[in-house]
């Protein structure tokens, strides 16, 4: 088997560093290039409805920066010592943008957190991590949080 490309989604929560850790590993073992990527979710790209633009496009463009930013320190010293590491911040539904960069970058594993939105965010998103799981034609590592269940649970 050989996994040459890794991708990490994140939204730069603790599970996602979790899964960024187990991402590292992969990625030093098989000398492989690392990915990672955030997701802006563009209402108006994933709903089709119509947003005002103008002051849209300048928080867009505020966020992008600051994601951008955030991803070359979220987790960096887990991967320092690796040679190829991309970077890449997009907008749209969280789900369809990493299933559509995995196809467009011919990735060969995309490792996720399982916990990432909560709340209402989740009632009304849904999980991402369920649904890239369900719709990608790429092998996909959902990696628990730490924190994910109780150690009873596991007795």
């Amino acid at each position: 088997m050989n996994i040459n490309k890794i991708l990490v989604p994140t939204d730069f929560s603790d599970s996602a560093l979790h899964a960024l850790i187990y991402a590292s590993d992969l990625a030093q073992k098989y000398d492989s290039e690392l990915f990672i990527i955030n997701v802006i979710y563009d209402l108006e790209t994933a709903s089709g409805l119509y947003v005002p633009h103008m002051s849209l496009n300048e928080i867009f463009k505020e966020m992008e920066a600051s994601a951008s930013k955030e991803l070359k320190r979220f987790g960096s010293t887990y991967y320092s010592s690796l040679k190829k590491v991309h970077y890449a911040v997009l907008r749209g539904a969280p789900y369809e943008e990493i299933l559509k960069f995995a196809d467009s970058n011919a990735i060969d594993i995309i490792v996720m957190g399982t916990h990432g939105r909560k709340g209402i965010d989740r009632l009304f998103f849904g999980s991402t991590v369920d649904r890239v799981m369900r719709n990608s034609i790429h092998p996909v590592l959902a990696v628990p949080s730490q924190h994910g269940f109780k150690k009873e649970v596991h007795k």
